[in-house]
């Protein structure tokens, strides 16, 4: 994409197209990005990648689960999405004895696919752009006042185009932090099953160690299907289901690619702050993210020290581990990044020029504009002290399992210290305590959580002003247990919450649940502690938080709109926040620092040489080892090399939430599947890298050879379409 120079006044406002950077909305893509597109190789027509009245590729991707992006590739509902992203399904559908996460499975036929009960799927019907309808409702407000208006008006807006008969819903989106608002209407459907999966010293080969980095060799990717009732509407599950009949499906090339290809992702990244002021850069690099990678570093050794010891276990725990750690990495790269490139410095200088433009506009527009960013610097004063409460609260107090489930009888407590409460509400809220206590129960690991229990409860003590911490609390604990400034203190402590609370004795939990009774829940120690801290923010820090976002959100708005107005007619893009976008780049190799240069593929060679017998992260099937050493990699060879292309990578502007994401061709054709992005460039968030910036995307071919030749499961190949 050519690189647009507004002055040499206003060099700053980097969401305009530049670079491959860009995560555009399909049905408004402008004859500027479109024509950019089709000069770097697409090949499609416009309404071929947005139409609401024909078929075109929107109707391929899917909301995955509630936070990933999958593509269906065969006209029987087949759905391609990353390993990571069907994690969870693939170890609640697993046991000890039917370890499917660690061994692969492949359904010999569909009778044998695995229902998998808390997973959905959402397509989209349509985009409408609302913003009249919302601004009309919001003239005249600001602050607080507009913010609840304008929730209000949402509300109104997606009841008004949901049909729970159909499993139609609607949501809408605000765009350019309140300037622009998008409804979505998407279509659920919720009979989900599992075909099947490579094993995962495949689907996670590199584990830790790999991720976040090229070269990258890892197979992340798993295989579903979306099912209909008989006449084809969405349903829950039933064995008289049948496989969705999709308005579009994705063909599969597997005709190769070379540097310099175009590439095309669609999917939903879930969100960016490219517009973040040098207030929040500081915020994240000073306080935010290293608070959380340490508190995250913290749970994940406790983890991983016990997934070491048994398989079951190792299970047990696969799920959290593998959310706690991709995050972990990232926000310790951010940061990193952040810092390198002098992303502080960067968005001082876009602020100065933006309070120069602003002084040269009318006197109106001054009231708007001017000003903005001291009242930036007063409102991030106020809050900065409080910052680092609020993050050990969420990753520390309640990173331990049994703290969170403890936090979560809040809603019981209050009812049963409410006068006029009625057996209703306790038997509504006890429903959902049962049902929440039940996955608490199998989701348990107490050797790991009484660690975490003792280390965040101690780091809390250390690191955070006394002045924050709950009233009482400590002193209670120097009584019972002693010196605070010793470890064995908090160890003995988080010894005697676990052997007390009723949370992990059953018949005292029934008991409970069968006559309620507040004075007992109060008393619990599990409870007494994640309340004490929990309610400590509530009342103390939760308002001032919330002040903070309300008049971020403001003065946010007030900014992107002078933006908008300095960019008038320039080809623009709002932050990702879990609507659908289109990114397009091409395939290509880089140059990450002085005489260092990354080819665009890794083969199967690279998987050959990180192998490391019985190693935890890199290790390999024999199975698997012998294919490799034949060279038996049928028709998905890449030739050029005689290997097996395992991943490549791409210039393409995707965050989290593209996990899952088609990598296309200019024909539209699947090449790959995202999964992950590059070290050098993990400030992607609030800033693109044009030079270093790459997806990292697994081989479609490799795909296909590890559910052919590894799986045995050319059954599923052959439904597929494919190019040669």
């Amino acid at each position: 994409m050519k690189k647009v120079f507004l002055s040499i006044l206003l060099p700053f406002f980097v969401l305009i197209a530049k670079a491959d950077e860009g995560m555009w909305l399909p049905y408004l893509l402008g004859e500027q990005v479109y024509a950019d597109m089709v000069k770097k190789g697409l090949k499609l027509t416009k309404e071929q990648l947005y139409s609401i009245n024909k078929t075109s590729l929107k109707d391929a991707i899917i909301i995955f689960g509630g936070g990933c992006t999958g593509e269906i590739v065969s006209n029987q509902g087949l759905i391609f999405t990353n390993h990571h992203c069907g994690y969870d399904a693939i170890a609640s559908a697993s046991s000890v004895d039917h370890n499917y996460l660690r061994d692969g499975f492949w359904a010999a036929n569909k009778t044998q696919e695995i229902p998998s009960q808390s997973l959905s799927v959402q397509f989209l019907l349509k985009i409408i752009d609302v913003t009249k309808d919302v601004e009309d409702s919001l003239q005249g407000l600001s602050g607080e006042a507009r913010i609840q208006k304008m929730n209000t008006v949402f509300t109104q807006i997606n009841k008004k185009n949901t049909d729970p008969t159909q499993n139609i819903e609607a949501r809408t989106y605000s765009m350019f932090k309140g300037n622009q608002f998008i409804m979505y209407v998407y279509q659920r459907y919720k009979d989900i099953r599992f075909v099947g999966t490579p094993p995962e010293n495949v689907g996670k080969f590199g584990g830790d160690t790999d991720n976040w980095e090229w070269p990258r060799h890892t197979g992340d990717f798993s295989v579903f299907r979306v099912y209909t009732s008989p006449d084809g509407k969405p349903a829950e599950y039933s064995p008289n289901n049948i496989p969705l009949k999709p308005k579009y499906s994705l063909p599969v090339s597997i005709k190769g690619l070379n540097d310099g290809d175009y590439a095309m992702i669609y999917g939903y990244p879930g969100g960016t702050n490219r517009y973040e002021t040098s207030y929040g850069v500081k915020l994240s690099t000073d306080i935010n993210n290293p608070s959380l990678v340490a508190l995250r570093e913290m749970r994940l050794k406790y983890m991983l020290e016990e997934m070491k010891k048994d398989p079951a276990v190792k299970l047990q725990l696969a799920s959290s581990y593998a959310g706690i750690a991709n995050y972990w990495k990232f926000f310790d790269g951010e940061t990193k990044q952040l810092l390198n490139a002098d992303v502080y410095a960067q968005k001082q200088k876009q602020e100065t020029d933006f309070q120069q433009w602003a002084a040269k506009q009318s006197a109106t527009d001054q009231t708007l504009y001017s000003g903005l960013f001291e009242q930036y610097a007063k409102n991030y004063e106020a809050w900065r002290p409080y910052a680092k409460t609020r993050m050990y609260l969420r990753e520390g107090i309640l990173g331990s399992p049994l703290a969170s489930f403890a936090v979560s009888l809040s809603a019981l407590e209050k009812a049963l210290v409410t006068p006029g409460k009625n057996e209703t509400d306790y038997q509504k809220i006890s429903k959902g305590l049962q049902t929440a206590y039940h996955e608490f129960i199998a989701d348990e690991n107490k050797a790991s959580d009484i660690k975490i229990l003792a280390d965040a409860c101690m780091l809390f003590y250390r690191d955070i002003d006394k002045n924050q911490h709950p009233i009482g609390f400590y002193e209670n604990i120097r009584q019972q247990f002693g010196d605070l400034n010793d470890d064995n203190t908090f160890k003995k402590w988080a010894g005697y919450v676990l052997s007390n609370t009723m949370f992990l004795d059953s018949a005292k939990w029934n008991a409970f649940m069968q006559k309620p009774d507040a004075v007992v829940l109060q008393n619990d120690p599990a409870y007494n502690y994640a309340t004490a801290f929990y309610k400590n923010y509530m009342s103390k820090y939760l308002p001032m938080y919330t002040q903070f976002m309300n008049t971020n959100d403001e003065l946010g708005r007030r900014y992107i709109k002078g933006v908008l107005v300095i960019n008038k007619g320039k080809a623009m893009y709002p932050d990702a926040n879990f609507s659908m976008r289109v990114s397009y780049g091409n395939v290509k190799s880089y140059n990450p620092r002085d005489a260092v240069h990354y080819d665009y593929v890794c083969t199967m060679k690279g998987i050959m040489e990180k192998y490391k017998p019985n190693d935890y992260e890199f290790d390999l099937s024999s199975k698997f080892i012998d294919l490799a050493k034949k060279h038996d990699f049928g028709p998905y060879i890449d030739k050029k090399r005689n290997d097996l292309v395992v991943s490549f990578i791409t210039t393409n502007d995707i965050t989290g939430g593209n996990s899952g994401s088609p990598v296309m061709n200019g024909n539209g054709e699947l090449i790959g599947l995202a999964f992950d992005g590059n070290y050098e460039a993990l400030s992607h968030k609030m800033v693109f890298d044009k030079d270093l910036n790459r997806t990292i995307c697994v081989d479609v071919r490799y795909v296909l050879w590890c559910i052919d030749k590894l799986g045995g499961a050319k059954h599923i190949v052959d439904e597929l379409k494919i190019v040669r």
